[in-house]
């Protein structure tokens, strides 16, 4: 990255942190569980059964949108549910210009709202991870043009705009008093996509899925970790207190596990991906906190709604999914309302044996 790089993310960044300071203590969303509702398949129900779904038959009250598509909004007016859109990196640019910015207002906010209830506008995902000189010089003033433009609107009250960061950007995480963001990525990273499945070794399994484990020691904090995400939080918490701004609420924009992956992975079952997103949610609306940040409880999005079949990459990319395209769920965590989860167990299992008599059938007549 080019000194003229950095110098520009520093100073204009920094700013920014202040604008994310005075929305959140404006409006907080505290200790909430919602879902990243990805879309990246062939074989999805259409978004207005996805709606009903989640309004009728589990306990979420927030989603996460990879765009801001139209019919998926439409499918969720009127229900209440929470609602985060995005605005895709090849967009940023453009939304630098105060005209695109008021237009894209028009066109994707204004004829959904009130009655979709949408609450928070990202621009971009993980853009200082991309290493994308034009997106990265041009983020802050998107951030700022789209203010701008919702302030015009008279929505910039009921509509935050903020951007989720990979922890990518700390230099230093390990051990979580030591967080530092990488030379030029100063700035405060309000919503991250902490991942401890990417992190974690087979000796570290059980510290990434909040199992037993012999516990991590920060030296200098004095400070015992017993799960990874905690320490994960704390560095970037670490990282933000360094530029003076720890009192900036911290929120989970991406985090899960994946229940199926190659032979090569290990931890890769519906087994783990259930501990993990079951003790996830259990842990950050505890109150509990983390050793950095106790007595906290923190908006966190688990990652993802459903498996996606057409994601590239290796085979875990495509099976995050807390259901399938059918909407049974792939395990159990207390998502689905007590009533409905029954009924998934019963229909799942009468799936399972109808096709298991009908390849006795076909053995037998073969």
């Amino acid at each position: 990255m080019s000194k003229e790089l950095i110098s520009m993310l520093s100073s204009r960044l920094v700013a920014v942190i202040s604008f994310f300071l005075a929305l959140t203590l404006v409006k907080g969303f505290e200790g909430t569980i919602g879902v990243n509702y990805g879309t990246v398949a062939n074989n999805l129900p259409p978004p207005a059964q996805v709606a009903h779904f989640l309004l009728e038959s589990t306990v979420i009250n927030r989603v996460r949108l990879f765009d801001a598509n139209p019919e998926i909004l439409r499918a969720f007016a009127h229900t209440g549910v929470a609602v985060t859109i995005s605005v895709p990196n090849d967009q940023i640019p453009d939304l630098t210009k105060l005209n695109f910015a008021q237009q894209w207002v028009e066109d994707y906010i204004q004829p959904h709202t009130p009655a979709t209830n949408i609450v928070r506008i990202l621009v971009g995902n993980e853009v200082i991870s991309t290493a994308n000189k034009l997106l990265i010089v041009s983020l802050v003033t998107a951030m700022e043009t789209l203010q701008t433009a919702l302030v015009a609107a008279s929505l910039d009250r009921r509509i935050q705009v903020s951007t989720p960061h990979s922890l990518g950007i700390l230099s230093n995480s390990s051990p979580p008093s030591t967080g530092k963001f990488r030379q030029g990525d100063s700035n405060s990273p309000f919503m991250v996509n902490p991942y401890p499945f990417f992190d974690c070794s087979p000796d570290t399994l059980d510290y990434a899925l909040f199992q037993p484990n012999a516990v991590v020691f920060d030296e200098n904090t004095q400070l015992f970790y017993t799960n990874m995400l905690d320490a994960q939080l704390d560095a970037v918490f670490s990282a933000m207190k360094l530029l003076g701004f720890d009192d900036l609420e911290i929120v989970i924009a991406e985090t899960g596990w994946p229940s199926m992956g190659d032979a090569t992975q290990f931890g890769v079952d519906a087994k783990s991906a259930a501990e993990y997103n079951g003790n996830l949610m259990r842990h950050v609306t505890s109150g509990v906190g983390t050793p950095l940040m106790p007595n906290q409880t923190f908006e966190t999005y688990i990652f993802a709604l459903f498996n996606e079949d057409l994601k590239p990459g290796p085979t875990c990319e495509r099976y995050f999914g807390l259901f399938r395209p059918d909407m049974t769920p792939v395990y159990d965590i207390g998502i689905l309302r007590p009533t409905v989860a029954a009924a998934a167990n019963i229909q799942h299992a009468t799936c399972l044996l109808i096709i298991t008599v009908g390849l006795l059938i076909i053995k037998n007549h073969g």
